[in-house]
């Protein structure tokens, strides 16, 4: 804290602090509620990288436990993946001041990963293989009934668009989901944070923060190019990430095209007026002006554009 701030300035900063603090525990709790992430007897195994999402997580976690009305245990993981000049004794060391019971386990998927994937190519999607496999079996060994990742909103929103432009899907990451090997359960309590208030968070709290040093100096992800994105929008468009985010959650799958989720090929006129009709196409929400008025004058058709 710089020693020259007068005490006006000192209690302004201990109370932005504390806001951000009360911001970050009604988002996380929020999130839990909303999506039934912790039960009463759950044993929570938090995975600690090292970086400021999960720092955050596991702070704001044990706050909530102290708060909650249910009694959850608390177990911090971190997987030691043998990257070259990691500092193995930060985490032990920081979990013991806060006495917080913890495992770290110790695997050699650096080696695993720099062995199998050609220089200059991204090394994420196998090392998070990799990390998720061990993770599953260390939970069980733990015998940890959730899972609980720090993965944030702008990883949601990153994840959504990464999917819809590389992979031809309208597919997120959901705060809560089944593990792949179906034996566990995965939780994302941080689905409604900004990752702006987790970094902000970090520098008040001093966590000791590990760089990763395997996929931190990838410059060209295609990550990084929607979160430049993403950055962008909302400084042009103020509004438009929070209503993206907000349709993630809002989704009408009769004005899609998957029939999976729809009976298109079963539709039948019922007589019955919906909400969710043609009427969906009168007035687009960024319609003004004169536009708005020719919108309204000329409602689109089924195969308008």
């Amino acid at each position: 804290m710089n020693s020259s701030l007068t005490a006006r300035q000192l209690d302004k900063v201990a109370y932005e602090n504390n806001k951000l603090h009360k911001r970050l525990c009604r988002l996380v709790g929020q999130a839990i509620g909303d999506f039934n992430m912790i039960e009463d007897g759950d044993k929570v195994m938090v995975c600690l990288s090292g970086g400021k999402d999960s720092y955050a997580l596991l702070d704001v976690l044990l706050t909530l436990r102290e708060r909650a009305p249910i009694h959850f245990d608390i177990v911090a993981v971190n997987l030691d993946q043998k990257q070259p000049n990691f500092p193995a004794d930060i985490l032990p060391n920081y979990l013991r001041s806060i006495d917080v019971p913890f495992h770290i386990e110790t695997q050699d998927t650096y080696s695993i990963v720099k062995r199998v994937i050609p220089e200059g190519k991204t090394t994420c999607s196998l090392c998070s293989r990799l990390r998720r496999g061990i993770l599953y079996r260390v939970a069980d060994e733990l015998g940890a009934t959730k899972i609980a990742l720090g993965h944030h909103r702008d990883d949601i929103m990153e994840t959504f668009f990464l999917n819809m432009f590389f992979a031809s899907k309208l597919k997120g990451m959901p705060p809560k989901l089944q593990s792949d090997d179906g034996k566990h359960v995965v939780i994302r309590p941080l689905a409604y944070v900004r990752e702006a208030d987790t970094e902000r968070y970090a520098e008040v709290k001093n966590f000791p923060i590990i760089p990763c040093d395997l996929c931190g100096s990838q410059e060209n992800l295609q990550r990084k190019q929607i979160k430049s994105m993403l950055r962008e929008w909302e400084k042009k468009f103020p509004g438009r990430v929070e209503n993206i985010f907000s349709a993630l959650s809002t989704v009408i799958p009769s004005h899609l095209m998957d029939r999976s989720m729809f009976d298109f090929a079963g539709l039948k006129a019922t007589g019955i007026a919906s909400k969710n009709g043609d009427i969906a196409f009168d007035e687009e929400p960024c319609a003004t002006g004169e536009s708005a008025n020719i919108i309204r004058l000329h409602p689109a058709g089924d195969d308008a554009d």
